[in-house]
């Protein structure tokens, strides 16, 4: 099988791989269709997050994917049934993928492969909302970050009944896809502030509830600067490095502030989230269509996380054609 893979640091090739053979119980070997470009996966090849067991691994660090069962030596799977993967050392960016029941979901047989995909990035989401979401309402809401995870909250907290929100971003594009999912005010960094966006919204009280969804240490204390007296902090993004971090500590102090991080999705008992997420996508709950449409074939996955690097270069999300040919 053809498969893209790391051989080391910064480095990212694709090239001929036995296929995988499914040899303890539970494993399954899906063929894959699609796959998408998460924010780690930039991380783990251009960031220094480069995990030792994924280096040479067929498919890494890809955990983004939709397929249908080839083999299986599970009794929840069979040969035919079209699933999305969501494995813990990825491996979806190639043509066969060897997974593990217990990251598998079922999907619908007839829906959109495209859109059903969106449900691994949307299904992590789903999962931190139900951390960070306050048990009162939400008067205003800010969001750091207007990728396809930021815009994923922001359609969360329209559903939660945000009476305001804001979101941020560097890409105009981004922000008007936004606006057009219901933010209503944007800021476009770094020539804007969130900060005085929301502070200005809210005669200087702060947000509710602040998401950020970006993953740097700016963006983590400006999250920090804009949430209100006992209001809380939703960390998303992904750490900017390993180990400690330089983290606005004093300022939540003083503001009692509530912050919390979400990570590990993969390990939720029955992936109740990514179940609930392939449901509100086949169900039309949840928007989508502004992640698609910016495809590359499985042999420029290189070039494929080069875009996703360079902020998707106008594109929400960045998509792997694992069956076609070409863009």
């Amino acid at each position: 099988m053809r498969a893209a893979f790391v051989p080391g640091p910064g480095r990212v090739e694709v090239g001929e791989f036995p296929a995988p053979v499914p040899r303890r119980e539970g494993d399954v070997v899906v063929g894959m269709e699609r796959a998408s470009i998460c924010g780690s996966d930039v991380h783990a090849v251009h960031h220094g997050f480069l995990k030792p067991e994924g280096v040479g691994r067929p498919g890494y660090p890809g955990h983004e994917g939709v397929g249908t069962v080839l083999e299986s030596r599970s009794s929840a799977f069979a040969p035919g049934d079209r699933v999305l993967t969501v494995p813990v050392v990825g491996g979806c960016f190639a043509e066969q993928q060897l997974v593990s029941e217990h990251h598998l979901v079922p999907l619908p047989p007839d829906g959109d492969p495209a859109r059903l995909l969106m449900a691994q990035q949307y299904g992590t989401t789903l999962f931190a909302m139900r951390l960070f979401a306050p048990a009162g309402p939400v008067a205003t809401a800010a969001v750091v970050g207007a990728g396809s995870a930021g815009l994923f909250f922001l359609q969360q907290l329209r559903r939660l009944g945000a009476a305001r929100v804001v979101v941020s971003d560097r890409s105009p594009a981004r922000l008007a896809v936004a606006r057009r999912l219901g933010a209503d005010v944007t800021v476009l960094a770094p020539g804007e502030s969130l900060v005085e966006a929301v502070h200005e919204l809210t005669g200087g009280v702060g947000a509710d509830l602040v998401v950020e969804a970006v993953g740097l240490d700016a963006t983590r204390a400006e999250a920090v600067a804009a949430v209100r007296v006992q209001g809380t902090v939703g960390c998303f993004g992904f750490p900017e490095r390993f180990g400690d971090a330089p983290f606005p500590t004093y300022a939540a102090y003083r503001k009692s502030a509530r912050v919390l991080f979400a990570s590990g999705a993969q390990g939720e008992p029955g992936l109740r989230a990514f179940r609930d997420a392939v449901e509100h996508v086949a169900a039309g709950r949840v928007e989508v269509d502004h992640c698609l449409g910016s495809d590359f074939p499985l042999e420029e996955v290189p070039e494929a996380l080069e875009a996703a690097r360079d902020l998707g270069r106008g594109a929400v999300k960045i998509g792997i054609d694992i069956t076609g040919a070409a863009r």
